[in-house]
This record gives structure tokens, sequence and C-alpha cells, in this order.
């Protein structure tokens, strides 16, 4: 019974460690698991390394990674998004670092801190070696130091110009104003004294003055039109003198013989001026009949002064046709004045503008041209030259020439085909000779390229600056381009001129070929034209 029992309590001891076990194990199954990984242990200066970390934990779980430079002393360079995938019921967050250092060296990554449900977790640290870039200077090539170049101050147009040119735009545009005021006014022309007079009446008749009872403003309009026809026709003036000024003139030229006028027309006039003077000044209103009755005395008293007045002679009226007539040139003159000041004004605008933002250089070729401006933007030629075959684009054809070459050329060619466009001495010049090597010579292409010298001195060069480089072209035929400076004497001046060149020298396809441009040196056109001749050389097979 004794041992019984005891194997009864061993059993029951036995599934309660069994229990424990098995209610713990999911306890442990839920804890975060936290790696760290890099994808190279040695880079160069300036290279990166991904820093990764990954980690496995429940989805309900925060996780937060390390931001900004906690990687000291590596360099954070860009962190990255989390990639998330999910295993099972649990996620797995991979993170990624770019590091790197600008310094050679052993560095170390230190520990970073992992955060998860508030509790920190760190990752290893690692080791990155950090080398030098080497560089080999004995199989580089060297070239000389070039000189400084001085650099030519941008145009600027100074701010008195600017000024200047405000205030030119308002004097033009206070003088069209002026110049359109005017002219109304002078297209505004009268007619005649006594045509004007009775039109003036007629349109004081058809308008409602009368029935509305506006009887100032009725004898104003009447006085007006009357004292207006005796200012053009008898007294100058008529329109500002008071009404006994007028009268006394009118009976003292009546008096002297000068206007045979009737008394009664006289009077009436006098009349009627006095008591228009009452209707506006005294607030005085006569009736309706006796204004048209002293509307009627003005007509009367209009044409009377049209008999009594002697008609203009006809030297008068040659004087005032000739007087319109200049009149008339004045005004087209001016107005011809007018159109050529505002067009010299909006193109001192334009050209101002233009050779502020463009520059004066970019105005000038444009307003008075350049030749290699136009070459440059003009039609271009591909075409095909001699034998072995030279395919280029130019802005102008290559012509076929005669040139007698060096007895040492001449030796290493069996005869070649030379083609140029231009001249040396002049804004742009383009030279290609091609042709067939002999066999039974000692053809060397940098012999031939260090021929170029003796060559330009040849031709009158001086001062030759040379340069030499590796040229391919676009169907990758490898040759030696061979460019620089020099001077040539100016024809006319007897100065120098100063010259870029650019030479292309191959020996392919069993042959030789040249392509040579000569430009001025401060021509920006030329040397894009040049370039893009460069660019456009292909050599094909010779023919069999």
């Amino acid at each position: 019974m004794k041992n019984r029992s005891i194997t009864t309590i061993n059993i029951s001891k036995a599934v309660a460690l069994l229990l424990f076990l098995l209610l713990s194990f999911p306890s442990f199954a839920q804890q975060p698991k936290v790696s760290a990984s890099i994808d190279s242990a040695s880079i160069k200066i300036g290279e990166q390394v991904v820093y990764s970390i990954e980690v496995e934990t429940d989805s309900t779980n925060l996780v937060v990674f390390p931001e900004g430079q906690t990687f000291d002393p590596m360099e954070m360079v860009e962190s990255l998004g989390a990639d998330t995938t999910t295993v099972e019921d649990r996620f797995k967050l991979l993170k990624k670092y770019s590091l790197t250092q600008f310094d050679s060296g052993s560095y170390t990554i230190p520990k970073q801190k992992i955060i998860i449900q508030n509790r920190e977790y760190l990752t290893d640290s690692f080791r990155v070696e950090v080398a030098n870039v080497k560089v080999d200077t004995t199989r580089q090539k060297m070239y000389p130091i070039k000189p400084s170049v001085d650099v030519p101050k941008p145009f600027e147009v100074p701010n008195w110009v600017w000024w200047v040119l405000a205030g030119l735009v308002l004097l033009g545009i206070a003088y069209y104003f002026f110049r359109r005021k005017k002219k109304k006014q002078e297209e505004k022309q009268e007619l005649p004294p006594y045509e004007q007079a009775m039109l003036e009446l007629k349109q004081l008749d058809d308008s409602s003055l009368l029935p509305d009872r506006e009887i100032k403003e009725y004898y104003s309009q009447l006085t007006f039109s009357v004292r207006k026809y005796l200012d053009r026709k008898i007294y100058d003036r008529a329109l500002e003198s008071t009404t006994s000024e007028l009268i006394a003139y009118l009976e003292l030229r009546k008096q002297a013989g000068e206007l045979s006028l009737k008394d009664k027309s006289i009077d009436n006039l006098q009349q009627l001026l006095k008591r228009a003077d009452l209707a506006k000044f005294a607030n005085s209103r006569p009736d309706v009949i006796t204004a048209k009755s002293d509307r009627t005395k003005v007509e009367h008293l209009i044409k009377d002064i049209r008999q009594v007045v002697p008609e203009p002679t006809e030297e008068e009226l040659m004087q005032d046709e000739n007087y319109r007539k200049e009149k008339l040139r004045r005004k087209r003159r001016n107005k011809i004045i007018a159109v050529l000041g505002g067009i010299v004004v909006l193109a001192l605008i334009v050209f101002t503008v233009l050779v502020n933002t463009k520059g004066f250089d970019y105005v000038k070729d444009s307003v008075l041209g350049n030749e290699t401006k136009e070459l440059l933007e003009g039609d271009w030629i591909r075409s095909e030259y001699g034998t072995p075959q030279v395919t280029i684009t130019t802005p102008e054809v290559l012509v076929r020439k005669t040139v007698d070459y060096d007895d040492e050329l001449q030796e290493m060619l069996l005869g070649s085909e030379t083609f140029d466009a231009g001249t040396l001495e002049g804004n742009l010049y383009t030279l290609l000779i091609t042709g067939p090597v002999n066999p039974q010579g000692d053809f060397d292409l940098q012999k031939a390229v260090d021929g170029i010298y003796e060559s330009l001195e040849a031709q009158g060069a001086r001062n030759i600056i040379m340069k030499q480089e590796d040229f391919s072209t676009i169907n990758n035929t490898e040759g030696i381009k061979v460019f620089g400076t020099f001077d040539l004497e100016n024809p006319v001046t007897g100065g120098p001129i100063k010259k870029k060149y650019a030479i292309l020298n191959f020996g392919a396809n069993g042959g030789f070929q040249q392509i040579m441009v000569v430009f001025n040196e401060d021509d920006e056109y030329a040397e894009e034209i040049s370039q893009r001749i460069e660019s456009s050389v292909q050599l094909k097979n010779q023919a069999r």
C-alpha cells in the first residue's frame, strides 16, 4: 500500500510538471527575435554599405527602429521603409539603412537599440573596413596645365538707360494722347459761317427747350449762334464782348461806311441781347411767343449781314486754299513723325530687352547677320568623299581640289583626293584628305600626325599650340585628334588672326583619312559647327 501511494504521488507530480511546461511553452514561443547584418564588411571611400535589422514578433506588438545618426562613426545616407511579411500569426519586419564613410580606416558600427512593446533589444556590432581608391598616375595620360581664361563680364544695361527709356515711354504716351485730342478737335471742322449758323438755329428749333420752358438755356444758345456768326464775319471779339461793346462796334463800323447794316437790324440785335442778359443773369422769363419772335429776328439779322458783308475775293479764297493745303501737309508730316517716333521708341524697347536678356552679340548677329551663324542654322549636307570612302556632314559641299603634298606623304599613299570649302583666312575652313596606303611603303599614322606641325607652318601659321587625344567615330573607328590654336597673318591689315583648329586622323580600311576644321578663335558658332562636323564623321570599308 505504501509503495502504491508513493507511485500515485509521483504520477501526480509528473502530470503537474507536464501541465506547467505545456502552459509555459506558448509564452516562450511569443518572445521577439531581433537580428542585424551588413551586406559587406569592406568598402571604398564613398561607397555604401547596407545595414539590415530583422525583427520577428507578434502582430500586436509595437516596434520602434533606430532613427537619426545612431550609426556614428558611419554616416547614414538613407533610411528605407520597413518591409513587412507574415509568418503564421507573427510579423517579420525588415528595416534597411544605407551607410557610408569618406575617410579610410577601420570603423565599428555600434549596437543599435530596437524597442518592442516598451522593451529594449540590442543588435550586434559590426566592423567595416574603408579603403582608399587607388589611382595609377603612370597609366593615365598627362596634359599640360591649361592657362587661366579671362571670362568677359556679361553685358549689363546701366540703370540710367532704363530711366531714360521709361521717360521716353511716358513722353510718347503723353504725346499720343495730346495728338489724339488735337486731331479730334481738328477733325471737328466747322461749316462756313452762314451754314453753321443756320444749322445751329435748326438744332435749336428741334430741341425741347421751349416746350420744357428752359428759357435761360434757350436764349444762351440763341445769342451764342448770332455772336459766333458776327465773330467769324465782322468782329473777331464778338464772343467775349459785352452787349454794349458789341453794339457800339457795329454802329462805329456803320458810321464809317464799312458796314451797310440797317438801323432796325442793329436795334433788334440790341433788344435781343439785353433780353438774353436779363434771362441769364436776372432770372427774367420771357414768354414763348417772344422767344420765337427773337429766334426769327436772329435769322433775319444773319441773312442781312450775309448780304451786306462782301464775299471773299479770289485772292482771299486762294490764300485760304493754300492755308488749308499747308495745314493738311503739316498734319500729314506730324502724323508721319509720330508714327516714326513710335516705331523708334518700340524698336529701342525691343533692342534693350533683347540685349539685356540675350546679350549684345546675339542681337548683333541676328540683326546685322553672321556668316557662321547662318551656316550653322542653314541646311547641312551629308556626302561621301573619295576612296577609301569618308562620309561627313558639313554646312557647305566640299569641292575637289588638286594639292601637291610633301614627298614623305606621297611615298606613304598611292595617290590621294582632297576636298575643301572656304579659305584658311576666312571664318570657317574645312579640308578632307583621303587615299589608299602604299602597301610597299612604311605608313605610320603617328608619323603622319607629327607632320601636321610642319604642314601648318608651311601655310603661314605661327605660335602653334598643339594637343593630341584619341578619337572614335560614330561607327567606332579609332583615330587621333589633334587640336589647338595658332596665329595667322591678316592679308589686309597685317595683324594676327587668332585661329582654332581640329584635325582628325585615321588609318582605317587600308587608307589614310584626315579631316581638318579651322575657324576664328572667338567665333562660338564656328566652334559648334566644328563639333558637329567631328561627330558626323563615318568611315566605310573600301569597295572591292
